[in-house]
């Protein structure tokens, strides 16, 4: 099934998506160190994977592209990012209606888009609804010179009108470590399929839980795998209830193979260079190693934070090497980032974890496949 792939990033959804069985025919992405880093890591995935289209989305004619089977994104999250400025709508990098013309002109089957789950807070409410009016009826687009709050309003007569709406449309907050992901990373993700689709879908279940990962410590049976001294370790209430999902992975479980950068040793692996001067300040206190991860942040201003440090078992912190990061994010060993450390970090702050794209992605690809 064939996918376009936009506002691509490092890759991070475009792998997941790959792995579900779709394969891209167009890949979008303006960042020049996103665009070097997808074309360094063409053949990882797919032999067949495109170079990237590097540049404004807003220049590319997607109408020679029209029956693909789906397409996937994530639009710029600044506009919606706790860490940003909250700007919505009214932000220049809010491109959620290039995202509706790509629907538009293409006319997949189904669409996945992601975004940060600041989109979902209260105060964004009347435009994730926008959006999601947008996504379920694509011909209607903004006209020149229209207010959104205009736009809002024929959208809403339109829905509610007897003309059909071109695509049902989902939304949900996923939280990546339920779905097996080191890392407690929430995401808004829409999920769309052609009304003439009988998809009769839904989002996959979660697959791990806090409560198992409980568990398995406060048995013991987590320190013991990990040969983890007693001194170390950190006493756990067993929950009165855990579910039979799997535990949540944690730091150590994700970077438990990979040797401490601080000793050399990690020049064999790619992009596992020790990176010093992390400091530890208010709200930015690192990942307790044996937990699942903070969410990698990019910053608002492209700087790392202190979300991008671990807290090992003693109290000494330290950042994440961009291999350790990438393994936070599910991302293949060999996938090579390019840029500097900060320019790296950047763009795994950025990304989706790949098990979370492949899972839903799956899912997706198996509903359309029934419903052919």
């Amino acid at each position: 099934m064939r996918a376009i792939e936009l506002f691509a990033g490092a890759g991070g959804l475009g792998i997941g998506v790959s792995r579900a069985g779709f394969r891209p025919s167009l890949i979008i992405e303006r960042d020049r160190w996103c665009c070097e880093t997808l074309r360094e890591n063409r053949n990882v995935i797919d032999n067949d994977w495109p170079s990237p289209t590097e540049g404004d989305i807003r220049a590319v004619d997607f109408r020679p592209h029209a029956g693909v089977d789906i397409v996937t994104g994530g639009p710029p999250c600044q506009p919606f990012s706790l860490g940003g400025k909250h700007r919505a709508h009214a932000d220049h990098r809010d491109m959620w209606s290039e995202a509706v013309r790509v629907v538009r002109e293409t006319r997949p089957r189904a669409f996945i888009f992601e975004n940060v789950r600041g989109l979902a807070r209260q105060s964004f409410a009347d435009y994730l609804g926008y959006i999601l009016l947008q996504l379920q009826h694509p011909s209607l687009p903004k006209r020149e010179g229209e207010e959104w709050a205009a736009h809002v309003a024929r959208l809403q007569r339109k829905h509610t009108g007897k003309g059909a709406a071109e695509y049902r449309v989902v939304h949900q907050v996923l939280d990546a470590a339920d779905y097996g992901v080191a890392q407690r990373r929430h995401r808004v993700v829409i999920v769309g399929f052609q009304t003439d689709v009988d998809a009769g879908w839904c989002f996959p279940a979660p697959s791990h839980s806090a409560g198992a990962l409980a568990r398995t410590q406060s048995d013991g049976s987590y320190w013991d795998r990990h040969e983890v001294p007693r001194r170390e370790r950190i006493a756990m209430r067993a929950p009165s209830f855990v579910s039979d999902a799997m535990p949540w992975l944690t730091v150590r479980d994700a970077l438990t193979d990979l040797p401490d950068p601080r000793s050399g040793a990690g020049a064999s692996w790619t992009n596992h260079r020790f990176q010093g001067g992390a400091r530890s300040y208010p709200g930015h206190t690192g990942s307790p190693i044996d937990e699942p991860a903070k969410a990698l942040k990019a910053g608002v201003h492209g700087v790392p934070g202190g979300e991008n440090m671990m807290r090992l078992a003693d109290g000494s912190i330290r950042y994440f090497t961009i291999r350790e990061a990438a393994r936070l994010q599910a991302f293949p060993d060999n996938w090579r980032f390019h840029g500097s450390w900060s320019e790296s970090m950047r763009q795994l702050g950025n990304a989706v974890p790949t098990t979370l794209g492949e899972i839903v992605a799956t899912s997706v690809r198996r509903q359309l496949e029934a419903a052919a």
